[in-house]
């Protein structure tokens, strides 16, 4: 039989290309072929040329029965042969995968052998030979997906969707092929990638023609430097795009940043550490209380307290509506509940458009309008759409382009209450949303804006540590509580059941007394709710519940011992002076100051702030307009001082003395025909005195159809208010080395002949009352040298009606407290006064109001005080008396004046424990209690006015310690 040679494979030499596709057919093209000619047995074939010898040799045909073959298999690493008794090698090989078009799938070559075993390995040789041998260099092209992505193209490693399964992807695969499809953001990988249909935004070479490119294309893929890298620069005027007029104002919220987040993770947070840097930022930014979600947002765009914005907590109930709100039910879009004017309807009313991203109250319709372009909250929308939605909406067209813009996302809040505010998860929140941040300077940048927009970046509150160990129960105290309904938390609120009949009925005041001092250390306080601290405005709403209760730092209250899984975590509604309690705050922008660290101040001035950024006019709010012109570089409204509305009288020495009060005076002290002309004083005497009693101005009376006159004396000024029939304000100087005595002056009072006597003014009005005497508000025990003066300090213009629980405390003060207060701070000026606020609404009561809420006392009305206020005023600078101060401290309070101590629970404790705290837990801004007494404090200083509301506005944070 002749041979017939014939070559069976292809010169590699002569393939069209080297391409690993190139390879991939032809070596299939040769098994084929080989399979082919050996079906075809017995035509001799040349497989071997390296043994022509051995091929020369004929063969015995193979019989049919020899010939099966079984499937070859999928391998990840090429051919293996198996060898059976009666069954030839079977080589399997894999070599690729059919891609998404559907191309070939090299599965394997199976041969039919003679049994020569010299043929099998002849024939095995031949077809690894013939692959092998045309297989180009491949390694480069096969390293990395990039172009390849889900196409079955050929190589050692694949980048379709089953390599997963077959475990031969690529090493890039999932940042090359499945990251694009779920994150918003160009890597190394991604750069010149093949276009993806599935991707959230694009990094191919021409994303830029498509205006699709992600946020960071051009630092990831072009080199350039992303905002972040950039050095801090001061932009001094606004570098706007053609078409924007006005910088717009963008307000950002990350949802529960508490303030220390940034103190102590800041090196990790680097794009929110550099607006920090570069902005102006404030230490803390104190929220409204109870310092929960929707009341501090809501707060934030209003400048309203919540007991005035209506929104007093995230779950309330209203017994005129009958109806009752929560974050998840659909009363949330009942207009009803959100009283006041978001800054979106300000801009509206005046011309200016608003689109809001999120925010509390943004997705209803309050007043009849919604903003311009906004979103129904839906807390799936991924933030970095949120980001991208925004930036779209500043490349509207001008006349549709919003001018003020809001954006919410909800960490580091959400990790915050799931793992509490010290766990690694809301460590990796942080860098989260300081990645959003970046995101958004970067699209800033890319859009020419980064030196235009004004940006906001903020918090709603802090958060606290929760613990089963820290939650108070009621039932433990009451035993059965159906009959109740308990707002649990750390600001919880209590009311009957059966609403709204017994809403107003109910006996709150009964319950709030059998819960008061059960028992020692107790970590929470019931209030009838106008006993609240004034500082927290927090009662003026018939949606606060009238028994409301105060907790300690870190604890919570609930009717029954909660679940383990509801006491883990974190929480937040505790007071808002509480340091874990305190929020965010930074200003961007052409229109902050450049590298500033200012005073923390309240959440509700924003508003203003934001009104003045885009040159409104704010509706009337709860801010001091004018308070945060620090802030600003450019401030558009100077404030003023407040205008008297009340003139002065004059208070002449006209009366007769009357010869007996009922009084019994030490026989040492000055006799009262000796005062009368001691106190006849000429212009240039008080001159001398206000210099020294008010060295930084009297109170101005803001009042209506006051009637007052000054009255002085040699250690203190009185402003006499004859309606009330006592001073409105009374003012003197402990200066840093005076002396308190000891003496009792309890029973003593001497008729001042230049107002009309009293019957609240005599001893005897007071004796035989178990809970009704007078106190002093300038106290005669400060000696300052002579018992004539000091004498001065029991006239009968100089007392008001007190509590004899609250001469307790007031005595402590001026006792103890005060001559403290002077030595720490060189000096300090003193400024006190009754406080008439029945209607708890934070104002000062008209007189129509006085008069129904006095008392009658022996047949006689008495008009008694609320509340106490004092105000304390020193240098900053300890090396300097008040009389000099270049640079004012100040500290206020609001005591309530209360018949009994129960709120302190006294039993067992001193004075100097229980008082001190009491006095902490009343503090209060100046501008509190200016709006309370209608006083105004400090017009003659010759500060700027701004200045002198930034000192007013100011409340110090509590340490948690404290």
């Amino acid at each position: 039989m002749s041979i017939q040679k014939r070559r069976v494979c292809p010169d590699p030499a002569l393939l069209p290309s080297r391409s690993c596709t190139a390879w991939a057919a032809a070596s299939s093209s040769c098994a084929r072929s080989i399979w082919g000619l050996m079906r075809s047995w017995p035509v001799q074939t040349t497989l071997c040329a390296s043994s022509p010898a051995r091929a020369a040799r004929p063969r015995r045909a193979i019989p049919a029965s020899a010939r099966t073959v079984p499937r070859a298999r999928a391998g990840a690493a090429g051919g293996k042969v198996k060898t059976g008794p009666r069954k030839g090698p079977e080589i399997t090989d894999t070599l690729g995968a059919r891609n998404q078009t559907g191309s070939q799938i090299i599965r394997g070559v199976g041969l039919l052998s003679p049994p020569s075993e010299v043929l099998s390995v002849c024939v095995l040789t031949v077809i690894l030979g013939c692959i092998f041998g045309l297989k180009p260099s491949c390694a480069k092209e096969v390293k990395s997906c990039k172009g390849r992505c889900f196409e079955r193209t050929f190589g050692n490693c694949r980048c379709d969707s089953a390599c997963a399964d077959l475990g031969n992807c690529c090493l890039d695969y999932q940042e090359t092929c499945i990251e694009p499809e779920r994150i918003w953001t160009c890597s190394k990988f991604r750069c010149g990638e093949k276009r993806l249909s599935r991707s959230l935004c694009s990094c191919s070479d021409d994303c830029r023609d498509k205006d699709d490119c992600c946020i960071n294309y051009s630092s990831a893929c072009l080199g350039e430097k992303s905002w972040v890298q950039e050095t801090c620069e001061n932009i001094n005027e606004p570098q706007c795009p053609a078409g924007f007029e006005m910088p717009p104002t963008l307000l950002f919220s990350l949802d529960g940043f508490r303030a220390e987040y940034l103190h102590t993770w800041g090196g990790l947070l680097p794009v929110i550490n550099k607006l920090k840097t570069c902005g102006t930022y404030a230490k803390n930014m104190r929220p409204v209380y109870p310092t929960k979600t929707f009341p501090n947002h809501y707060s934030i765009v209003t400048g309203l307290y919540p007991e005035s914005h209506g929104i007093i907590d995230n779950k309330m109930y209203d017994p005129k509506m009958n109806a009752s709100f929560a974050l998840k039910s659909k009363e949330k879009f009942n207009p009803k509940w959100y009283k006041g004017e978001p800054i979106w309807l300000t801009a509206k009313y005046q011309g200016l458009k608003a689109g809001t991203f999120f925010w509390p109250g943004s997705d209803v319709k309050i007043n009849g309008l919604f903003p311009d372009i906004y979103k129904i909250y839906n807390g799936s929308v991924p933030f970095e759409e949120r980001i991208l939605a925004v930036l779209k909406w500043l490349q509207l067209p001008k006349d549709e382009r919003p001018h003020f813009y809001t954006l919410y996302l909800e960490e580091p809040d959400s990790s915050g209450h799931s793992h509490g505010p010290v766990s690694s998860e809301v460590i990796r929140a942080l860098q989260r949303v300081d990645n959003m941040v970046g995101m958004l300077m970067d699209g800033l940048k890319g859009l020419n804006l980064h030196r235009c927009l004004n940006l906001i970046l903020i918090s709603d509150h802090g958060m606290e540590q929760a613990s089963c160990k820290k939650y108070a129960h009621l039932d433990k105290y009451l035993g059965d509580v159906k009959d109740i309904k308990l707002v649990y938390g750390p600001a919880a609120r209590l009311r009957p059941s059966d609403v709204p009949d017994k809403y107003y009925s109910f006996n709150y005041e009964g319950l709030a007394r059998n819960l008061s001092c059960r028992e020692l250390n107790q970590h929470f306080k019931p209030y009838l709710k106008h006993f609240l601290p004034k500082r927290l405005h927090f009662a003026k709403n018939d949606r606060i519940e009238p028994l409301t209760f105060y907790l300690d730092p870190q604890w919570q209250l609930a009717l029954n011992p909660p679940a383990e899984k509801h006491c883990q975590g974190g929480f937040h509604g505790s007071d808002n002076v509480f340091s874990n309690m305190q929020a965010l705050f930074i200003g961007y922008g052409p229109g902050f100051q450049h590298g500033a660290e200012v005073d923390s101040f309240e959440n509700i001035e924003v508003y203003n702030l934001m009104c003045d950024l885009l040159n409104l006019i704010p509706a009337s709010n709860n801010g001091t307009h004018g308070s945060l012109n620090h802030l600003l570089k450019n401030p558009i409204y100077t404030p003023t001082h407040p205008k008297e509305v009340s003139s002065l009288v004059q208070c002449p020495f006209t009366r007769t003395p009357r010869n007996n009060l009922g009084c019994s005076c030490n026989p040492s002290i000055l006799p009262i025909v000796d005062l009368q002309t001691q106190l006849n004083l000429t212009m240039a005497e008080e001159n001398i005195i206000k210099r020294g009693t008010l060295p930084y101005g009297r109170p101005r009376v803001i009042q209506k159809n006051s009637t007052v006159c000054l009255l002085y004396q040699h250690q203190f000024v009185s402003g006499y208010s004859h309606d009330i029939l006592m001073p409105l304000w009374t003012s003197y100087t402990v200066d840093r080395n005076d002396i308190f005595s000891t003496e009792d002056f309890s029973n003593c009072l001497y008729q001042d002949l230049r107002v009309s006597l009293s019957p609240v003014h005599e001893c005897s009005f007071y004796k035989n009352n178990a809970k009704l005497s007078y106190g002093f508000l300038s106290p005669p025990q400060l000696n300052k040298g002579s018992s004539k003066i000091n004498s001065e300090a029991l006239l009968t213009t100089n007392i008001v009606p007190m509590y004899q629980s609250f001469q307790v405390i007031w005595h402590y003060f001026h006792g103890t407290l005060l001559q403290r207060y002077a030595q720490e701070r060189n000096g300090v000026n003193v400024v006190s006064g009754p406080v008439f606020d029945s209607d708890f609404d934070g104002r000062y009561d008209s007189s129509e109001t006085l008069k129904q809420n006095s008392r009658r006392v022996r047949n006689q009305e008495v008009l008694i005080p609320t509340h106490f206020f004092i105000v304390l005023t020193s240098c900053k600078d300890p090396d300097q008396a008040p009389s000099q101060c270049e640079n004012l401290d100040a500290s206020a309070f609001i005591l309530p004046h209360r018949t009994d101590n129960s709120e302190s629970c006294v039993h067992g404790k001193q004075e100097s424990s229980w008082v001190e705290e009491l006095l902490r837990l009343h503090r209060a801004r100046i501008t509190d209690v200016e709006q309370i007494t209608g006083l105004s404090f400090y017009q003659e200083r010759k500060e700027p006015v701004s200045d002198i509301l930034k000192l007013k506005t100011h409340l110090p944070i509590f340490n948690q310690e404290d």
